[in-house]
């Protein structure tokens, strides 16, 4: 078995493990060790913005997970993507530029007592969303321009979304310029994270850029197999901030190249393998539930309740209607002349429907006018098909999908056993409360409203699914049952929270602190959408790279003393 030794050991080159390699190799004093289960992204359909029908589900470029039968989608398992390539789920997710709301970080910051989670403030949320980006219309009081972030405009509109939009303003959703300035509500194209028409992941943002440093080492087609792990009173120099932790990280086995080689971390192991695969690697290593572990003859090294719990995702429920008087993606793509048009624009002026996200136009409202800010989003696609990765339908239609953005329903992730290359058990849970089945019951209704407001009329819309003969509430909850699947937006299982005087945990589901390191485990962080202790309302990219860049500074704060500059 080989050794290696880094000060940094980081588990998945996803969004939020690219940003941290580039932050903590910028110190030439820190040697760095990025580790990806996938291949490098250089392959075609990866760069195309259209390229995520050939991306997902492709055990090239996604991990295949598929959930546990759910009751609340009426026994269904369905296929949840994760991305497993460098880049992450940001090489193959929908390119879509959304940082939530207000509201969102309003509920972090009462989950981990820390209020430089609110949005608005010297050095907060939107101070830092501000410094990651790089904004096509220059720098404002909302934005920045010189990050490493694109945000750019989508490079296709559709005029069947724009009388989408103008028969959402009949019914109150009025217009607005964009999503991301802390109040969501209204309707607008979406933001996307694309430079000139080219997917632009945050291994293009973060990594590429920065390959070169000779302090940085990047193993791709690497799995991580368990932490490896020290007696904590034996290493008290190494304690630091971790003074109540028993035992400490020291780093990583890994299997690469069909060879066991561990690596050791002189200062961290920081996980940002994702929602799924960091508390999947915690259990299989001892860190977690410690019935769960026992149960699968695990030795428990730190019983860590909440790993693995606490899985919150948004629940699309795709409504489709056929409409007329206007060109839509599945009337282009039957002809091979326009299908070799689209093709042709794309790549003479890197514009049209191949630059297309898989969503290009949204709205947020209110599913009770009584609530502070939106509970509902819409993505609306001018297309159609019957489901994912299947050809689209023979007809014009557009596909307006409704979420509950706050769902109260609660999943799991779970070892299924010990072997650490058996793939976990997902159980999301969807609609399990009658709150997240009420609200898609108005969701599907809103929809409805939409569809028959008097802008939409010319294009006679006829409602397919979930149908017109469904009228009861009854029928819409069984609808939604039936219809649901991911919006591929999994967050939670390793939750950030508050502790008390005693420095325990107030919440069971509990496993880090406000700046991401594992209670009772020195030397270890999780940094990615495992973290977010509640769901943001939208795509959930940006908020992992928020939460990234946090732990970034905090542990280049914790090294500061050491830091010379980068040459």
């Amino acid at each position: 078995m080989s050794v290696a030794e880094f000060d940094f050991v980081i588990v998945g080159a996803g969004s939020a493990g690219c940003l941290l390699a580039n932050r903590l190799s910028a110190n030439p004093d820190h040697r760095v060790l990025l580790v990806e289960a996938g291949g490098k992204d250089d392959w075609f359909w990866i760069k195309v913005p259209v390229g995520y029908l050939y991306t997902i589900a492709n055990p090239r470029t996604d991990w295949c997970f598929a959930t546990e039968a759910d009751p609340g989608l009426a026994g269904r398992s369905i296929h949840y993507a994760r991305g497993r390539v460098l880049g992450g789920c940001s090489s193959i997710n929908a390119m879509i530029h959304m940082r939530g709301q207000a509201s969102d970080y309003e509920l972090w910051a009462q989950a981990t007592g820390d209020d430089r989670w609110l949005w608005d403030g010297p050095g907060q949320t939107l101070a830092i969303y501000k410094e990651l980006e790089d904004y096509f219309g220059g720098a404002d009081e909302w934005h920045g321009a010189a990050g490493e972030i694109p945000v750019e405009r989508p490079r296709v509109r559709w005029k069947i979304l724009d009388a989408w939009q103008a028969a959402a303003a009949q019914t109150g959703i009025a217009p607005i310029e964009e999503f991301n300035r802390g109040d969501n509500a209204g309707s607008a194209y979406f933001h996307v994270n694309q430079r000139r028409g080219r997917r632009w992941s945050m291994a293009d943002a973060f990594l590429h850029p920065i390959a070169h440093r000779p302090n940085l080492t990047v193993y791709t087609q690497t799995q991580a197999l368990r932490l490896l792990m020290d007696d904590q009173a034996r290493d008290d120099q190494r304690r630091g901030a971790w003074t109540t932790a028993a035992h400490r990280a020291s780093g990583v086995r890994l299997l690469k190249d069909g060879r066991t080689v561990d690596v050791h971390a002189r200062r961290e192991v920081i996980l940002t393998a994702g929602a799924i695969g960091s508390p999947h690697l915690m259990q299989v290593s001892g860190l977690g539930p410690a019935g769960l572990l026992a149960q699968h003859q695990v030795p428990i090294t730190v019983d860590l309740p909440g790993v693995g719990e606490n899985l919150q995702d948004h629940l699309q429920l795709r409504t489709i209607y056929r409409v007329g008087g206007a060109r839509t993606v599945n009337t282009l793509y039957r002809n091979w002349i326009t299908r070799g048009g689209m093709g042709l624009q794309y790549l003479l002026m890197r514009s049209g429907p191949l630059t297309m996200p898989p969503s290009t136009l949204g709205a947020f409202a209110k599913s009770d006018p009584a609530l502070a800010s939106p509970d509902l989003e819409w993505h609306v696609q001018p297309l159609s098909l019957p489901k994912f990765g299947e050809p689209l339908d023979r007809f014009a239609a557009i596909t307006p999908s409704v979420c509950n953005l706050r769902p109260s329903s609660r999943g799991h992730v779970r070892l299924a056993d010990a072997d650490p290359l058996t793939n976990p058990k997902i159980l999301c849970n969807y609609l399990s409360t009658d709150s997240d089945r009420q609200i898609a019951v108005r969701g599907l209704r809103m929809t409805r409203q939409i569809m028959a407001a008097p802008a939409m009329a010319r294009h006679r819309p006829e409602e397919l699914l979930p149908g017109p003969q469904l009228v009861s509430d009854e029928d819409l909850r069984q609808a939604a049952s039936e219809l649901g699947t991911t919006i591929f937006h999994p967050v939670g299982t390793c939750a950030m929270g508050a502790f008390d005087a005693h420095g325990l945990p107030r919440s069971a589901d509990t496993v880090l602190d406000t700046e991401c390191r594992v209670h009772r485990v020195a030397g270890l962080r999780v940094a990615d959408a495992s973290a977010m202790p509640t769901i943001t309302s939208g795509n959930t990219n940006a908020p992992v790279m928020l939460i990234a860049e946090r732990a970034a500074r905090a542990i280049l704060g914790s090294t500061a003393r050491t830091a010379r500059p980068c040459r």
